[in-house]
């Protein structure tokens, strides 16, 4: 069983920074993507970045384009969504996503990290 685990969310104030970590356990071939997504109360999930690291692929969501990067640590199939110059905005929960093959021969199946909350204050 693949799990992902997500840590690092807190209060931070505007301008600051947090760094979200994310990591993967279980029985993994390759990680084809990581994404991180964000969700506010009675709003959808929407995309915050995603990157698929064979090719070094990113797409980041206009509004955090130049302030968050999604570093990561291929040997411990671990990502980080690293959020810079924080704005204002409701609390939010951030969740990781990865698309993992357990052989190589496998299909991709998407996993959910548990979520982690985020407020910046004004």
């Amino acid at each position: 069983q693949v799990q992902l685990v997500e840590s690092g969310g807190g209060l931070e104030q505007t301008g600051g920074s947090l760094r979200l970590s994310c990591g993967a356990s279980g029985r993994i071939f390759s990680i084809d993507t990581w994404a991180w997504y964000r969700q506010t109360p009675g709003q959808e999930r929407t995309l915050v970045a995603r990157i698929i690291p064979e090719g070094d692929i990113e797409y980041y969501a206009d509004s955090v384009k130049g302030r968050f990067a999604v570093p990561r640590e291929n040997v411990k199939n671990t990502v980080y969504l690293q959020m810079n110059s924080l704005r204002p905005e409701r609390p939010a929960v951030y969740y990781c996503i990865a698309l993992i093959r357990q052989s190589p021969f496998a299909a991709t199946r998407q996993y959910w990290g548990q979520g982690t909350q985020v407020t910046v204050s004004s």
